[in-house]
C-alpha cells in the first residue's frame, strides 16, 4: 500500500485531492487579482496597499499561500521518488533523495513562515 505525504494512514487520494484543491484555490487567486487589476488601470501604491489591508483579502491570501505550499511539497515529494530512483543514482538513492526533501522542506517552511509576515506583519 502506498502511503500518503501528507497523512501516513491514508492513501495517494488525499494527497490527489490536495493536489487539486489547491490548483483551484491558485486559480481564483490569480483571477482576482487579475480582475483587480483590470478593474483599476491606473492603480497606485495607496489602492493595492487598501486591497491587502482588508482582512478578507489577508484571509484568502494566507489560505492561498497555504495551498501553494501544499500543493509544491506534495508535487515535488511525487518528483523525487518517481524519479531519484536506485536505476538513475545507484545505492545513494535513498540519500539524495532524503536531501532533496529535507531541502523542500526547509524551501516551502521558509516561503510560509515570510508569507504571513508580509501578508500579517506591520
Amino acid at each position: 500500500m502506498v502511503t500518503s505525504v501528507t497523512n501516513l494512514s491514508r492513501s495517494g487520494l488525499s494527497d490527489w485531492i490536495i493536489q487539486r484543491v489547491s490548483a483551484v484555490l491558485l486559480a481564483a487567486y490569480t483571477l482576482c487579482i487579475l480582475g483587480n487589476l483590470l478593474m483599476n488601470p491606473d492603480l497606485d501604491y495607496q489602492s493595492w496597499r487598501a486591497l491587502f489591508d482588508s482582512n478578507v483579502m489577508r484571509v484568502f491570501s494566507l489560505i492561498t499561500l497555504a495551498a501553494l505550499c501544499a500543493h509544491a511539497w506534495i508535487g515535488m515529494w511525487i518528483v523525487s521518488t518517481d524519479y531519484m530512483t536506485s536505476l538513475q543514482f545507484g545505492k545513494a538513492a535513498t540519500f539524495i533523495r532524503l536531501i532533496f526533501q529535507v531541502g523542500i522542506v526547509l524551501i516551502v517552511a521558509v516561503y510560509l513562515i515570510w508569507g504571513i509576515q508580509i501578508f500579517w506583519g506591520n
